[in-house]
């Protein structure tokens, strides 16, 4: 098993690092900012950015970043290190106060995303509870440092992306099935037996209020990302870890009460997705959700009343993806481009990619 020790060392060390970089601009509230982890010139950073594509904040990372914690109301946001990862970074969005480095408890680390109860008192981050092979979720006071405070298990292995719902009063956690273990690096162990599941929880008790499940003939589809349509259903996006040759469906929606449906689309955009969705958003209106595949170099849109397919647009190792208007999304790129898209078919390059231009991990949240 890895010590903790170090791992402390390493989180000391992120806070003395984590300072905003010199000429970086301060956000105004009235803005679009969108926030991303990236690779620039200088190492792991956080980024936000405008709806142009410019650098408005950029925070030091000490490694690889994944996803975010917001609370737009509190004007900061937490900064999780790519799964599985044992350090997570809060800041202020305004850039006007020191990070404050979160180390991982004994025995759990993150796996990359989080986000904020509706006060803004409690921070909930996805946690590997790796010896029992468990998900749990970890519960952090945000007000007191963001010292770990509690936990509540998710119902399922492997508990990715998790979302508040419209009440305020439920979290929804994928729990992506795979299980995996720090000694044996991201060696996935249990492929034969996973059991993939959508988990609604009372953040008030950590009570299980609702499960679902996909077909068995599914059960190797793990569930990882997902957004909260205007209707207030939750829209998911998979990755295959069966058959490589195999094209299961990797988009599906649950409406409480109800079973899940998956939707595949016209075979191109189903065989576009390379069983890879690596990141879900809806537009402004959240009537459009986008799910972009950097394996398959797409961001493919549908319909969110319908299910339907409204098409793909091409965007080589594009991930990142953020509602920006009505039918319109900011979208980032591994080899640096940023691009403003949407199902029309129509787009603007707001960001060329290129050897000189940051790497975009894979999300971009809007704040």
């Amino acid at each position: 098993m890895r010590s903790t020790a170090i791992d402390r060392r390493t989180f000391l060390t992120l806070a003395s690092a984590a300072i905003f970089a010199p000429g970086a601009e301060a956000a105004s509230a009235e803005e679009a900012l969108f926030l991303g982890a990236r690779r620039g010139s200088a190492g792991f950073e956080a980024a936000v950015i405008d709806e142009a594509g410019r650098d408005r904040l950029v925070l030091p990372l000490k490694a690889r970043g994944h996803s975010f914690a917001i609370d737009r109301a509190g004007g900061r946001a937490v900064a999780f290190a790519r799964a599985p990862g044992r350090f997570a970074v809060a800041f202020p969005l305004d850039g006007k106060a020191e990070p404050v480095a979160i180390a991982a408890e004994a025995g759990r680390h993150f796996y990359g995303h989080g986000l904020f109860t509706s006060d803004g008192r409690l921070m909930l981050a996805t946690e590997n509870d790796y010896e029992a092979a468990r998900g749990v979720t970890g519960i952090y006071d945000a007000g007191g440092g963001f010292r770990r405070i509690g936990e509540f298990a998710t119902g399922g292995i492997e508990p990715h992306e998790a979302l508040l719902m419209p009440d305020g009063k439920t979290l929804c956690a994928a729990n992506g099935g795979i299980q995996t273990h720090p000694d044996y690096e991201r060696v996935k162990l249990n492929l034969a037996t996973m059991e993939p599941s959508l988990a609604y929880l009372d953040i008030a008790s950590g009570e299980i209020v609702e499960q679902v499940r996909l077909a068995k003939a599914l059960h190797q589809v793990s569930i990882r990302h997902m957004a909260i349509d205007a209707f207030g259903h939750v829209w998911f996006g998979c990755q295959h870890q069966g058959d490589p040759t195999e094209r299961p469906a990797l988009v599906g929606r649950h409406r409480r009460g109800r079973e899940i449906e998956m939707f595949t689309g016209p075979e191109a955009v189903l065989r576009a997705l390379d069983n890879y969705v690596g990141s879900v958003a809806v537009d402004a209106s959240g009537t459009v959700v986008a799910t972009s595949s950097p394996h398959g170099g797409v961001v493919a849109f549908w319909d969110a009343a319908t299910g339907r397919s409204l098409g793909m647009r091409q965007l080589a190792d594009g991930c990142g993806v953020a509602g920006s208007g009505k039918a319109r999304l900011i979208a980032t790129s591994g080899r640096g481009a940023i691009v403003e898209t949407g199902p029309d078919g129509d787009g603007r390059d707001l960001v060329a990619p290129g050897p000189a231009a940051p790497a975009w991990d894979n999300h971009l949240r809007r704040i």
